[in-house]
């Protein structure tokens, strides 16, 4: 299997129990017929809606910009997008910038006012601008690697352990090192028209 099946393979495994804690909701609120719960490219599974969640995500569509102008089409009338992405807290230094992802350098990401701006731009009125504490960044980061350093302590030998340790142990140093205090994530809730342009 490529790497790129591994890596498919790993984010459909671990994604299936939040598929399915999402469909048990679903249904518990009677939503079954509104709702769907799909594993796969963003860009090629996106519907029009009244609410758009994109957090975390606009690589699917691009820049940031290209994002919002992406999701703009996919907000219906009086709808809404709740949206996230990483901003810069902060000028980066070059040293912060050597310990982030590979190719990342000071324009990969906007100020949080540029951020808003690109998203009126787009055609989204700013209905709330919350960003996320460290404390909330940090449970992320813990959490988004809980379950497989779970998964490693009861399978400390199985074949693909130390590949997974080795991406752990890069991812976290990404975090703690890179983009720790650097960064920050916003959660805006954006609105567009109900009748025309603003």
């Amino acid at each position: 299997m490529s790497q790129n099946g591994r890596a498919d393979e790993l984010s459909r495994e671990t994604a299936g129990p939040d598929l399915d804690r999402g469909r048990a909701s679903a249904e518990q609120r009677g939503l079954t017929d509104r709702a769907s719960f799909v594993v796969g490219e963003a860009a090629q599974h996106a519907q029009a809606a009244d609410l758009v969640i994109s957090i975390g995500a606009y690589q699917a569509f691009g820049t940031i910009p290209e994002a919002l102008a992406e999701l703009r089409k996919l907000v219906r009338p009086g709808g809404r997008l709740l949206f996230g992405a990483e901003f810069w807290e902060r000028p980066p230094t070059e040293a912060e910038l050597g310990q982030m992802w590979p190719g990342i350098d000071a324009n990969a990401c906007l100020y949080l006012a540029d951020l808003v701006d690109a998203a009126v731009t787009a055609g989204f009125r700013p209905l709330r601008i919350g960003t996320a504490t460290g404390d909330e960044w940090a449970e992320f980061e813990s959490g988004l690697a809980a379950d497989i350093e779970e998964w490693l302590l009861d399978h400390p030998d199985h074949p693909e352990a130390a590949g997974l340790r080795n991406k752990l142990d890069a991812q976290r140093s990404i975090w703690l090192r890179g983009h720790r205090g650097v960064m920050g994530f916003p959660y805006l809730t954006l609105g567009v028209p109900a009748h025309g342009e603003p």
